[in-house]
């Protein structure tokens, strides 16, 4: 396949328009970061962000992986003296990897199975015969094979012999397997028992011990729930299939002649073809597929959650109390001032000593010696005690000061690691953390880039997924967090520097050690003396860095250098110096530039003028500042203060498939669940909260013996809405019936709105209020290849489609999205 082609096809996977793939495989072969290339490069790219940047990446080392695979395989098979001019345009035309594999398997070195010992046996032309028209009776013909040297005493064991050549052949029938896949994907059982004698004292995966759901509705977090039972070995797994009709669809493609002699041999070989051969692979494949899938899933959720973590606003200006809580060792407490200075340490036993008024002298004493606003609680534990305790403490105070509780997942890891023992080489671990947590508050993301992603903990099943996706998927995650944010190159560690696009780890610890030699950076350019440091290290990573303070006001902002000349026209346009960049009459002249005017007087491209215009009139503009702050508290709920109906605010503090976990301040993380989330339909918990927000929640349910709290942002009188809205849409398909148009009231080339019911793998199944359902096959989806219908559209979108073809004798409806206008107009879909 030519680059071109490659690069097209990229761009449908991805969702972008050819150009755009174009500039971005161009950008990424030069070695530009993504960073850069989604800041620096809108003009070329069209403007894609960094998620777009990767997938086109991601899509073109797939497509070229597949090119690589097909070039082998053609090569194994022609080396083999069997490749003919049909099978290699198949397995050009492959467009996964699966295909290709399928038409592979018949020419593959196997192991030794029952097929190859037959075929050693001498028996593959008797398989050959009963597959042919041949009047003779099998027996007649077998007995021809028998050879007791060879293994083969009677015309009974060469018959068997033949059929395991046959069933094998069946196995490896490309189209068979497609076949038999789709149809389970289609209409097949993920089935669990609970295994003999297996210990579940909790009942974690009491739902699973008789379960059953269809293959093609089971969610991401229940196959990864399914997967983890049976790897404990409390479920027995497995999928179910239409036996009978998919055995049946087998003999129909290789009984080619019902009445001849041979046409039980061929079908008992159809039924052990299937039962032994393709029924365990296929399966093996279907939950692969469903595993794969459920492991994206559950990496986005995990990057999601990281991001809004990652991205929590700082608490600028602010002095704060960290206490890392705990019994027997007692808590420890870390006092930081609003720079991130340690001031002081100390530790306190108010849970394992009678000295509880001890503890509190303590604490008072640093409120009053310190300007502490904010005392930052880790949630692990004693959490909970530690959290009244600070409570009381606080009503003995002039009410200055309130308290959060800071998720301390991976506090220990960093308190333990190299590089606390580097920033604190005298403090004991403990003390270690509650810097860190004190920090967390300060600074979510200087600190967090601290400890390995995997650490922070938020998502579902995280540890069950591959960890090389996960890990690189999260690194990407905090690389595209510190960038849009940008470092401060006087104050930022070297963790946090060693993210900033196109920089390593060495590089990182370089300039720390040239800022520690220096004071300070005064300049941009002075960055260009430090190791290792080059020109093409510095062109990627310079517009990142910023240098406050610095003599050239364009070095403290998201300018990079190479448009410095083109930031001074911009600012001459605006009347404005550059020491006037920052204040508000600077934001106001700026506010009045035309960039299209501006852009056409420079000779640059509009989209970069903008850029450059939005950051001068912003040039401290910081991302998370967008996001709520945290919720401050000052005095303690428990479990038994909650009342059903009580409306609270809390703070989410993690999101999965089915709902979100919030802080209501009592101990408890409550469950608020999708469907209780919004009075409409909620595709998925991310799109309506993420880890830090506020929200404001009502009590549902409390079950006090279990600790555990429901919670919902519905009404009573939205509940019975909602409740009443879903039974009338459960009554739709009956209604529907009664109500639907006939197939020959259907005009063919007619637009109409339609509701999405299903997809499957080859389209999606459209309600255009007649008696059946009409397809949008996945070709008839966009005029650029669609992999899956699912990156188009999900059940209950309202969608356009045109009436394509109607056949009422088979009660079927032909649809599609793409504008029939539009597709004249093009000459031919692009593939």
């Amino acid at each position: 396949m030519q680059e071109k082609e490659l690069i097209q096809k990229a761009a449908g996977r991805a969702g972008v328009r050819p150009a755009q793939a174009q500039a971005v495989i161009g950008l990424l072969a030069e070695g530009k970061t993504v960073p850069f290339i989604a800041r620096y490069r809108k003009e070329a790219t069209g403007e894609l962000d960094e998620v777009q940047i990767k997938a086109v990446e991601d899509a073109h080392r797939y497509l070229a992986q597949l090119e690589e695979r097909k070039e082998e395989v053609i090569r194994i098979i022609s080396e083999q003296g069997k490749l003919d001019s049909e099978l290699e345009k198949a397995i050009r035309a492959a467009d996964v990897l699966q295909r290709v594999e399928d038409l592979y398997r018949p020419y593959q070195k196997k192991r030794k199975t029952r097929a190859t010992a037959a075929k050693e046996r001498g028996l593959e032309p008797l398989a050959d015969l009963l597959l042919t028209d041949t009047k003779e009776r099998p027996e007649s013909l077998a007995i021809r094979f028998a050879d007791a040297e060879k293994d083969v005493p009677d015309a009974d064991a060469a018959l068997a012999g033949a059929r395991d050549i046959i069933a094998e052949r069946i196995s490896d029938d490309a189209s068979v397997r497609d076949r038999i896949r789709n149809a389970i994907r289609r209409d097949g059982l993920i089935v669990t028992t609970r295994k003999k004698d297996a210990e579940d004292p909790k009942g974690v995966f009491e739902m699973y011990y008789e379960y059953e759901e269809p293959v093609r509705q089971i969610k991401p977090h229940r196959v990864l729930a399914v997967n983890r039972g049976e790897k404990t070995g409390v479920l027995k797994v497995s999928v179910a299939a239409p036996e009978e009709r998919l055995t049946e669809d087998i003999r129909r493609s290789y009984v080619r002649h019902p009445g001849s002699p041979a046409a039980a041999e061929v079908a008992e070989a159809a039924s052990d073809a299937f039962k032994r051969l393709l029924l365990p692979s296929i399966e093996r494949e279907i939950r692969g597929e469903l595993t794969e899938k459920a492991e994206e899933q559950a990496i986005r959720i995990f990057s999601e959650n990281l991001k809004r973590l990652l991205l929590q606003p700082p608490m600028r200006g602010k002095t704060v109390l960290g206490v890392d809580p705990a019994y027997r060792t007692g808590c420890k407490l870390a006092v930081v001032s609003d720079t991130g200075r340690l001031l002081e340490l100390g530790v306190i036993y108010p849970h394992t000593s009678s000295d509880t008024e001890g503890a509190k002298k303590k604490v008072l004493e640093l409120l009053r010696k310190y300007p502490v606003s904010i005392i930052a609680i880790g949630n692990g534990t004693a959490s909970r005690e530690t959290e009244q305790f600070i409570a009381d403490c606080l009503k003995e105070t002039d009410g200055g000061a309130s308290y959060v509780i800071v998720n301390e997942a991976g506090a220990s890891v960093y308190s333990a690691s190299e590089e606390a023992r580097r920033e604190f080489p005298d403090l004991q671990v403990e003390q270690r953390s509650a810097v860190s947590i004190a920090r967390r508050l300060q600074d979510p993301l200087s600190e967090l880039v601290k400890i390995e992603p995997k650490s922070v903990g938020v998502g579902q099943y995280q540890h069950d997924v591959s960890q090389k996706n996960l890990g690189e998927q999260l690194d990407f995650v905090v690389e595209t967090a510190v960038n849009r944010v940008g470092v401060d190159v006087n104050t930022a560690s070297a963790s946090l520097l060693q993210h900033v696009s196109g920089l390593s780890r060495t590089v990182a610890d370089n300039i720390v050690a040239a800022r520690d030699e220096l004071g300070r950076f005064s300049s941009r350019t002075q960055l260009k003396k430090v190791p290792r440091l080059g020109a093409k290290t510095y062109e990627q990573a310079i517009g990142f860095l910023r240098v406050p303070g610095a003599k050239n006001p364009l070095d403290a902002t998201g300018v990079h250098p190479e448009s410095y000349a083109l930031a001074e026209e911009i600012l001459q346009a605006a009347g404005l110096d550059k020491k006037e960049i920052g204040t508000a009459h600077a934001s106001e002249a700026l506010s009045r530039l035309d960039a299209k005017e501006v852009a056409a007087a420079a000779g640059a491209g509009e989209v970069t003028v903008r850029d450059i215009i939005e950051t001068l009139s912003r040039p401290k503009r910081d991302p998370r500042d967008e996001f709520p702050q945290p919720l401050l508290r000052k005095e303690v709920l428990t479990l038994k203060d909650l009342k059903r109906g009580m409306e609270m605010e809390g703070t989410v503090r993690n999101v999965v498939d089915f709902g979100a976990f919030i802080d209501i301040g009592v101990g408890e993380d409550g469950l608020l669940h999708v469907t209780k989330m919004s009075t409409g339909r909620v595709r998925h918990p991310l799109d309506m909260m993420a880890p830090g927000d506020v929200v404001t929640v009502i009590i549902d349910d409390v079950d006090q013996e279990k600790g555990r709290i429901s919670l919902t942002r519905l009404t009573p009188e939205q509940e019975e809405e909602k409740k009443k809205r879903d039974g009338e849409r459960r009554r739709q398909p009956k209604e529907r019936k009664r109500q639907a148009k006939k197939l020959t009231e259907l005009e063919p080339g007619t637009q109409v709105k339609g509701r999405v019911r299903r997809l499957q793998p080859y389209g999606a199944f459209v309600d255009v209020g007649a008696e059946k359902d009409g397809l949008v096959h996945i070709s008839k989806m966009a005029p650029v290849r669609v992999n899956d219908p699912g990156e188009i559209v999900q059940p209950g979108d309202t969608v356009a489609v045109w009436i394509e073809s109607v056949d009422p004798a088979a009660s079927k409806i032909s649809l599609t999205m793409i504008d029939p206008a539009e597709k004249k107009g093009s000459g031919s879909r692009r593939g």
